[in-house]
């Protein structure tokens, strides 16, 4: 909206649009009102000055022009005089209360306050309507006595008329032609008075009085009497046709935004058109009239000739105004293509507008609104028809508009755009928003109009404030931290540290941050520090990890100390922090090698005791064994597991193997009692069901233990082996000429079980036969029980791996230690990992082959 949308002048700059959609100046406006009082008091004062020659008597107050024949008639002097008071009153009424000219309040001029008129203004009006009917009453009496031939007895109703002219026989009666342009100009001021009228009803009147004054002034300048008057009546005084001139130039321009007047009074190329036109139409066709008249009053020419000079004189006259016409009308095609593409523009800038999110509006510098898109309709609740033209206090709250007009007000004064956040309270609650005022220059760079554009950045604000919210939670989290904390970029620069690592490494915070975190790591070990945290950057997920071994800190003075350093990798927008918790654990370590030294001493003294208890089973001639046990690594590294090799006597010998659960000191003692419990009822030559029952009471009478157990009898001379099992994990067999398998035999329940209360489970064994060249093969759980895997799939990878190793191979000690090894590495790949105590014993019946080499 520049210079481009105007005809002579941009909005704000003097122009005042009215409803009809024309363009005016207010100064114009100004001028045809000032033009149109100016006239009416002008007409009003000829007529006064007659109606003063009729009081005094005085003849030429009466005709008032040197030489005029004819003189004012009283009541016209009257009727003049009432009709320039009624047209000077009409002309002084604010702009844009006539019924064409009716307008939204703040559109336009100011006009009265909707719903009726002020005190004042209702005077004038009865003043001006009074005096109108004062002049019709006079002008339509008067054309009544012509028309009627009575007489009503207003002619001398005032003053006698001794200079009537004879032709009349009617002393005081004005002429017909004036009678009829009072009752035109009586008629007219009425109609311009009433607000609804509309506007040409008072101004083609107004036209038609002007004619008749032209019509009587056109007589005299003729010296044609026939214009003077009308037949054998008088004939209108001069002054009076001045009067009528003069009030119907008032009566057209009382209202000169509206109507025909609107038309010649507008800034566009069309009033600057029809006023030239009008002025060449008034002034040139009487003068050429004149010029012809005096050529042939002087003997220059004759009539015929005259009339020839007079049409060509029209002729080149209307040539001149048709070609400055065309001039105009070409500016007019340029001004309407224009405005066509200004409107064009207009309505772009308009869908634009629309279709911003934010609010948009503008005012000119009154404050009245121009323009508002759809958003701003949205939020106010008022349609565009009813916020335009209206100030901010006609739309927003007081509050509001107050705060919105001092801001124009101010960005105006700066004479630059202005933008600023502020809280906004409206009807439906506060909102964050930004404002942006600027102003609207015209072609001259002088600004006349204020563009605003108020964005809602509510969500913003808010999450501003949440980001600053968790900025100090996270401040408040870093420092509430117990550990020295620090954060560090992708390339372990340090970018915060919390109060806790002037503590832990005797630096302030903030003289850590820009320095590369080597600088808390001693000289020699910074490589290797700077290569884990590398080596943690560059895995595609990083998890938090705990370090804790070989790490250490160092302070200014040079001290080292070990560290825990917990890291973890954090996400902040398009940037990669690392965060380090760094822990001084110079007292844990202190702890744990004292714990460890203590642990050593209790591990060595609980193995020897163990060791002391389980005893070293004998190694027999004629029957090849190996054995194997690994403690847990679990503290204190000592358990319940045992084995024994019981020579019976002749060629029959007893295994058994156990396993009392639990850990510790206790349950290596309960290993002790039991083995040798066990080995002496052995020695008895008890059977293994008989010894499992003994076995079962002696653990009864032990608080809270439980035990498994298998004690078996092999009987070389019979090829057989016979064994009770107490809740223990089968024996595997490999016979020399057939595949691995687990010996049948009933499993009882551990021992510790049967009670006395809830029934007694009796033991059972079972014989089978075990033929020369066979192995066994008894282990504790901790060898087949592994987390996550099926206890029968490992005791079938055991057997097979058995069968593997020996299959066909004969009763050798070595091998069977080969295969033991053999059989731990299977089932315990990470024999430093297990968590439970592991024994394997194998044992081989030799056949006689290898019987009589022992012998031998």
């Amino acid at each position: 909206m520049t210079g481009e949308q105007r005809a002579s002048e941009p909005p704000g700059a003097g122009a005042v649009p009215q409803a009809g959609g024309l363009p005016f100046h207010a100064s114009m406006l100004a001028a045809a009102r000032a033009a149109s009082q100016a006239a009416a008091l002008l007409a009003a004062l000829l007529g006064g000055l007659s109606l003063a020659g009729w009081i005094l008597d005085v003849d030429g107050l009466k005709r008032i022009l040197p030489g005029a024949g004819t003189s004012m008639k009283a009541n016209t002097a009257v009727a003049v005089v009432a009709l320039g008071l009624s047209v000077f009153l009409v002309a002084r009424r604010p702009l844009g209360t006539g019924a064409a000219g009716r307008t939204a309040p703040g559109r336009g001029a100011p006009g009265p306050p909707s719903g009726g008129t002020t005190g004042s203004s209702r005077a004038t009006l009865i003043t001006a309507r009074a005096a109108a009917s004062l002049t019709l009453l006079i002008g339509g009496l008067t054309g009544l006595e012509y028309l009627t031939g009575a007489g009503f007895g207003i002619d001398e109703l005032l003053f006698e008329d001794d200079t009537a002219g004879v032709a009349t026989g009617k002393p005081g009666l004005m002429s017909p032609n004036t009678a009829a342009g009072l009752v035109l100009g009586g008629s007219a001021s009425l109609l311009a008075s009433t607000p609804r009228a509309r506007a040409w009803t008072s101004q083609v009147p107004g036209l038609a009085l002007l004619a008749l004054g032209m019509l009587r002034l056109y007589g005299a300048l003729y010296a044609v009497p026939e214009l003077e008057r009308f037949g054998a009546y008088t004939g209108m005084a001069l002054h009076t046709a001045i009067a009528l001139v003069l009030l119907g130039t008032a009566l057209f321009l009382a209202r000169p935004d509206e109507g025909p007047a609107g038309l010649l009074m507008n800034s566009g190329t069309t009033g600057a058109l029809g006023r030239r036109l009008f002025a060449t139409v008034l002034v040139v066709p009487p003068l050429l009239g004149w010029a012809v008249l005096a050529g042939e009053d002087g003997g220059l020419f004759g009539a015929r000739l005259g009339t020839a000079l007079l049409v060509a004189g029209h002729v080149a006259v209307f040539m001149t105004v048709v070609l400055a016409s065309a001039v105009v009308g070409r500016r007019v095609e340029e001004a309407h293509a224009r405005a066509e593409w200004q409107v064009r523009q207009n309505e772009l800038l308009q869908a634009f507008m629309d279709h911003t999110p934010a609010e948009v509006f503008i005012k000119d510098l009154e404050g009245r609104f121009l323009a508002v898109n759809t958003t701003f309709e949205a939020d106010t609740g008022l349609t565009r028809e009813q916020v335009l033209g209206l100030r901010d206090a006609d739309v927003l709250p007081p509050d509001l508009a107050r705060q919105a007009r001092a801001a124009d007000l101010a960005m105006l004064a700066r004479g630059a755009p202005m933008q600023r956040e502020e809280l906004m309270r409206l009807p439906d609650g506060e909102r964050d928003v930004l404002s942006s005022l600027f102003p609207l220059y015209d072609t001259d760079g002088k600004p006349y109009a204020v563009c605003g554009v108020i964005t809602d950045i509510s969500e913003r604000v808010a999450a501003q404030r949440e980001v600053q919210r968790a900025r100090r939670r996270f401040l408040s989290l870093l420092e509430s931290a117990p550990d020295a904390t620090l954060i560090l970029d992708g390339d372990g620069t340090i970018v915060m540290a919390n109060a806790q690592v002037e503590r832990v490494f005797g630096l302030v915070p903030d003289d850590l941050a820009g320095h590369d975190v080597g600088r808390l790591v001693p000289p020699g070990r910074r490589r290797r520090h700077s290569a884990l945290l590398s080596a943690y950057l560059r895995l595609p997920d990083p998890r938090p990890t705990v370090v804790d071994r070989d790490l250490y800190g160092r302070r200014p003075d040079g001290s080292e100390f070990p560290v825990e350093v917990s890291v973890s990798r954090l996400q902040a927008e398009q940037q990669t922090l690392v965060v380090l918790s760094v822990r001084d654990i110079t007292e844990r370590r202190l702890a744990e090698a004292a714990r460890a030294e203590r642990a050593e001493q209790h591990r060595h003294i609980a193995y020897t005791l163990q060791h002391s208890l389980m005893g070293e089973p004998p190694r027999l001639p004629y029957l090849p064994s190996a054995h194997r046990y690994l403690a847990s690594v679990q503290d204190p590294g000592v358990g319940g597991d045992w084995f024994d090799v019981i020579p019976l006597g002749g060629r029959r010998t007893g295994v058994i193997i156990g396993d009392v659960m639990g850990r510790g000191l206790e349950a290596a003692s309960v290993m002790g009692q039991l083995r040798a419990a066990a080995h002496a009822l052995a020695r008895t030559g008890a059977s293994p069901g008989a010894l499992m029952t003994a076995l079962d009471t002696f653990v009864g009478d032990l608080p809270d233990q439980l035990v498994t157990c298998v004690y078996l009898v092999m009987d070389q001379d019979a090829d057989k082996v016979t064994l009770c099992s107490a809740g223990h994990l089968p024996v595997i067999a490999l016979p020399p000429d057939g595949a691995a398998h687990q010996l049948r035999s009933p499993v009882g329940v551990p021992l510790g079980v049967n009670d006395a209360t809830s029934g007694w489970v009796p033991f059972e064994e079972a014989t089978q036969p075990l033929p020369p060249g066979s192995t066994l093969v008894l282990y504790t759980d901790g060898l087949v029980e592994k987390p996550g895997t099926d206890i029968e799939v490992q005791i079938g990878v055991l057997t097979r791996t058995l069968e593997r190793a020996l299959k066909g191979a004969p009763a050798d000690p070595e091998l069977l230690d080969r295969a033991a090894d053999l059989l731990i590495t299977t089932l315990l790949p990470d024999p430093d990992a297990h968590d439970d105590d592991v024994t394997l014993l194998m044992i081989s019946v030799p056949g006689p082959e290898a019987e009589e080499g022992t012998r031998g």
